[in-house]
């Protein structure tokens, strides 16, 4: 996932503008520009777009099918204690080699 600062600084990038000339053009400091592009930066959505916008290109914001990582998935599990965790792990390998490996035997490499 691309977060909003990679977006600010990609696009300000594919525009050849630095942060000081994107800055002019949305008239505001270069700081701002350099607070937009910082990790961890969560601007609005009206900010983001604004500043894409004045490097000449646009934000689409469009939906398809999921990534294939369930992150509800990854949270439950982090629920568990390390020592759970470790014996979960354990557990799902043994059963992937017993009968993961019978899989390829029958069907070859």
């Amino acid at each position: 996932m691309i977060n909003a600062s990679h977006l600010v600084r990609q696009a300000r990038r594919a525009a050849g503008l630095t942060q000081a000339e994107l800055a002019r053009r949305l008239d505001r400091p270069q700081s701002v520009v350099a607070r937009l592009e910082a990790p961890g930066a969560n601007p609005k959505v009206e900010t983001l777009n604004n500043a894409v916008a004045a490097t000449g290109l646009s934000i689409q914001v469009g939906m398809g099918p999921p990534s294939g990582i369930d992150e509800s998935m990854i949270a439950e599990e982090l629920q568990h204690t390390a020592d759970q965790r470790l014996r979960n792990f354990e557990s799902f390998y043994g059963f992937a080699r017993e009968f993961g490996g019978a899989a390829l035997d029958r069907s070859g490499p």
